[in-house]
């Protein structure tokens, strides 16, 4: 399994092709998919019983999270975790970057949106959908381990989306998203919702190449969310805080989801929002409307200069056959 995640790799399937390596997670010998005992011979049983996962005398606590590498894996060094884990994600970077040209080049505006599961993520889709699809060109990305239950329910309100499924991993990565743009084909001057894997923990660390990652809180869950799940709340650029038709009926302190949220991440822009009764769905689509228009503006600057440089060399030409 990857040890920067813990998911199992290899089963990937995306509709209408065959993934030849899909997740590129890496073996210490150098070969895809890291688990967390090395083939060939090669297994590291240095047990590092240090400081990364003691626990505290005199305490009920046992933290695992301490060491360079911030997580433990039995039978494998921090070392080893660290060394896998940048192979890993340097891998999905340079796939990042790729995907990143290619929606600049094309003003695509795509956002990663990530929550625990049942944070209402699919309907809160369907409504922006239904708000956005008579004024804008729109594309749906599906992750889920397994079905393609969401993606049905997207295509039924008559946009396109492709469905990927993970199998056992946990999360989407930027080379699955890269062969899913291959397939699907957003058009250029649209928006892309890539709706990942319902988890708070593995598809922080995975960029897909997107201009925003959209955490979904919803106010089932608990306010404590942001600080137990830090690196989700950290990466993203805005929070939806959904369900709040349901405030009436639950304990659910909104200033201090809101402030433990900020506490993680002071940039962080929080739109309270409800499927259920389009609460904050003005804010919320202002907010994909200002994005595509900036995305947009991006991509016409960088055709401008791309004129200006072909103009250029075609001057030079002409006064050296001059």
């Amino acid at each position: 399994m990857c040890t920067t995640c813990g998911c199992a790799a290899g089963e990937t399937r995306i509709e209408g092709q065959a993934l030849e390596h899909a997740d590129e997670h890496v073996h210490a010998d150098g070969t895809v998919h890291a688990h967390a005992h090395h083939h060939h011979g090669e297994h590291d049983h240095h047990h590092d019983h240090g400081p990364a996962y003691r626990p505290v005398r005199g305490t009920d606590h046992l933290h695992y999270g301490h060491g360079p590498a911030g997580a433990h894996v039995p039978g494998m060094s921090q070392a080893r975790m660290v060394k896998i884990e940048q192979d890993i994600l340097s891998k999905n970077n340079a796939y990042a970057a790729q995907n990143r040209r290619w929606f600049d080049e094309h003003g695509v505006f795509a956002l990663n949106f990530v929550s625990s599961p049942g944070s209402g993520k699919t309907t809160l889709l369907v409504r922006t959908i239904e708000a956005l699809k008579s004024t804008s060109r729109l594309a749906v990305i599906e992750g889920d381990q397994q079905t393609s239950f969401d993606a049905e329910r997207i295509r039924a309100t008559g946009v396109r989306a492709l469905q990927i499924n993970t199998g056992k991993g946990c999360h989407l990565d930027a080379h699955m998203v890269g062969h899913a743009l291959g397939q699907l084909g957003p058009e250029d001057e649209s928006v892309l919702l890539i709706e990942n894997v319902g988890n708070l923990v593995c598809p922080s660390a995975f960029d897909l190449g997107e201009a925003h990652k959209v955490v979904i809180l919803s106010v089932t869950e608990g306010e404590d969310k942001p600080l137990k799940y830090p690196d989700m709340f950290r990466a993203a650029s805005l929070m939806l805080l959904n369900k709040c038709d349901l405030l009436p009926h639950l304990s659910f302190d909104v200033e201090r989801a809101i402030e433990y949220a900020k506490r993680v991440n002071p940039g962080l822009l929080v739109i309270r929002t409800s499927s259920a009764t389009g609460e904050g769905f003005d804010a919320w689509l202002t907010w994909i409307a200002d994005g595509l228009a900036g995305q947009s503006a991006r991509r016409s600057q960088s055709m401008e200069l791309l004129r200006s440089r072909i103009a250029g060399l075609e001057a030079q030409l002409a006064a050296l056959k001059a």
